[in-house]
């Protein structure tokens, strides 16, 4: 699921998010539509939205929860 259809899942327009994050709305555009960023900043977008992210990485012999970056800021 994109970021952008996320925000617009939990409700929120990119004015409100944008102001959560102290960020300005094209600001926001532009981290909703890059292919990479930095896991800090997926962390704080999703905690603007209400939610925590959780990396997770599947292998072979099984899923595996990463929390080397859990407080990252």
């Amino acid at each position: 699921m994109l970021l952008a259809e996320i925000r617009r899942a939990v409700g929120l327009t990119q004015e409100q998010v944008a102001a959560s994050l102290g960020i300005k709305q094209p600001s926001l555009s532009r981290l909703e539509s890059q292919d990479d960023m930095q896991i800090s900043t997926l962390r704080r977008l999703v905690a603007a939205l209400g939610g925590e992210l959780e990396i997770i990485a599947h292998l072979p012999g099984g899923a595996i929860r990463i929390t080397q970056f859990q407080d990252a800021t």
